[in-house]
């Protein structure tokens, strides 16, 4: 009689891989430790490496869009586009004016 297949769910997978991508044990050591083939941990490491970048896909590039209109100032944005003068006095004599206002206050 044959023996039943086993059948490994997701987490179990992610952290044999994640194991095997730390690089700390050998692959046989990995295999050994979790009760499974060297050529399954050869198998899901390099699935893990090879597909990491799309965990982080969903959903997530529209709001990279916006983020990247906002950096550039683009119309409708609410990024500022100059500094606030919280002076009241002129652009060009603020910063003279002003520190030597604390100067003469110390």
């Amino acid at each position: 009689m044959k023996n039943k297949r086993k059948r490994h769910d997701s987490q179990f997978k992610a952290r044999v891989a994640l194991e095997a991508l730390k690089g700390l044990k050998t692959v046989q050591q990995i295999a050994k430790e979790f009760g499974i083939h060297p050529g399954q941990v050869s198998d899901w490491k390099r699935l893990l490496s090879e597909q990491a970048g799309s965990v982080f896909e969903g959903g997530k590039s529209r709001e990279v869009v916006d983020f990247d209109k906002e950096r550039e100032g683009a119309p409708g944005s609410t990024a500022l586009t100059t500094s606030p003068d919280f002076t009241g006095l002129p652009p060009s004599s603020s910063c003279s004016t002003t520190s030597s206002k604390v100067h003469d206050t110390l």
